[in-house]
Formats: C-alpha cells, sequence, structure tokens
C-alpha cells in the first residue's frame, strides 16, 4: 500500500504499524498459521452465507498473498478443485493450483479456464485492492474498476446458480455498481465483516444464482 511522504506520512505509517502489532486478528492469524488477519472477513462471510458446497469448483481472483485461499484449501477438502489467480507470485498451497497473470488477458483466462478442467464454477472470490495513491478520487476510481472486473471474470466463470463474492469500496460508483450486480444476480447482499477495521469504507458484496439473459 502506498504512502503519502513527509512527517504526516511517517506519523500515518507509524500508527499503522502501532495498530498493526495489537490486532487481535493479526495475532490470531499467526496463532492459526494463517498468511493474512484477512482471511477472517472470509471465514465470517463463510458462516452467514454459506459460500462453499461439498467438492465445489472454486475460482480466486487477487488470490497473494494467499490467506483466503488456505482457508479455501482447509474448508473445502480433497475433492474440491481450487484455482487461484493474482499477477503476483504467490507460495503453494496443497490442492491448489495458481495461475500467474492478469487474469483480463487472454492468455490468462485460458489458463483459469484449462485449470477449471472447462467447468464453471460454483463459487468466484475477489479480495483485490489496488496500491493506494493517497489521492481518494483516484483510488476509488481504480479500486472501482478492479470490481468491475471481477464482476466480468464472475459472468465468465460462474455457473448459474454459484455464488460471486468481492469487495468494493464505498464511494463514488458504489451504488451503480450495485444496481448492476443486482441486474446480473438474483440475490445481493451487502456484508461488513467484523474484522473489516471500523474506519475502513471496504464491504463485501455476496450474490449468487446468476440472472439468465435473453
Amino acid at each position: 500500500m502506498a504512502r503519502s511522504g513527509g512527517k504526516a506520512g511517517s506519523k500515518s505509517s507509524q500508527r499503522w504499524l502501532d495498530e498493526h502489532a495489537s490486532d487481535e486478528y493479526v495475532k490470531r492469524a499467526a496463532a492459526d498459521g494463517y498468511r493474512s488477519r484477512a482471511v477472517y472477513k472470509l471465514i465470517e462471510l463463510d458462516e452467514k452465507d454459506r459460500l462453499i458446497k461439498p467438492n465445489p469448483v472454486i475460482l480466486e481472483l487477487g488470490a497473494a498473498p494467499g490467506g483466503w485461499t488456505q482457508y479455501l484449501s482447509r474448508r473445502a477438502g480433497e475433492g474440491a478443485t481450487i484455482v487461484a489467480s493474482d499477477i503476483l507470485p504467490m507460495d503453494g498451497l496443497p490442492g491448489v493450483e495458481f495461475i500467474l497473470g492478469d487474469f483480463t488477458e487472454q492468455s490468462t483466462a485460458d489458463n483459469i479456464a484449462n485449470a477449471l478442467n472447462n467447468c464453471r464454477a460454483d463459487l468466484v472470490l475477489s479480495d483485490m485492492a489496488p496500491n493506494l495513491s493517497g489521492v481518494g478520487v483516484s483510488d476509488q476510481a481504480r479500486a472501482m474498476a478492479l470490481v468491475e472486473l471481477a464482476l466480468e471474470a464472475a459472468q465468465q466463470f460462474l455457473q448459474s446458480d454459484g455464488v460471486f463474492v468481492a469487495k468494493i469500496f464505498q464511494g463514488e460508483g458504489f451504488d451503480e455498481y450495485i444496481r448492476q450486480v443486482r441486474n446480473c444476480f438474483k440475490s445481493v447482499k451487502i456484508r461488513k465483516p467484523s474484522a473489516s477495521r471500523a474506519r475502513s469504507r471496504e464491504v463485501y458484496v455476496v450474490a449468487r444464482n446468476l440472472i439468465e439473459l435473453g
């Protein structure tokens, strides 16, 4: 995450480090062997919305460093097909096929489809967020662009009765995006997991059952 320079940036960075060190979810992640505190957001979403069915086919976008992927691997079991993708490298996990690349590029999309055995996924997830510049309008626009791409990927890879989960930041474009999702899915819920920091504008959209067009 990019941060502004100067004294204000230094103070902000130190405050973040102090908060991070005392964060209960950071401590829990270390104790439970997870790669990031973000996993507890997914755990709560799964408990509330029953995201993972038996022997699922799962696609995770923006997977690195792999905290969500670890949970998916543990929770879904040996019968699952789990494909994770990111533009950043990620250490391997049991039962997970990792695709390095930009999923919006055809070659990467083809690799994802092959890894899914050309089957539609039961669950498509995205916890993607841009590197922040500190310019609010620009950062929000980039965040919205990512979640738009995630929705397109869900439409491409998801089964008609599947579930789409994506992080989205409240702000410019949020309401319009939710309208788009409601036009694509029969059920749409907005969640704010306990592990999401209170000051964060992030929420998660949980959508299921694609609306068949035409």
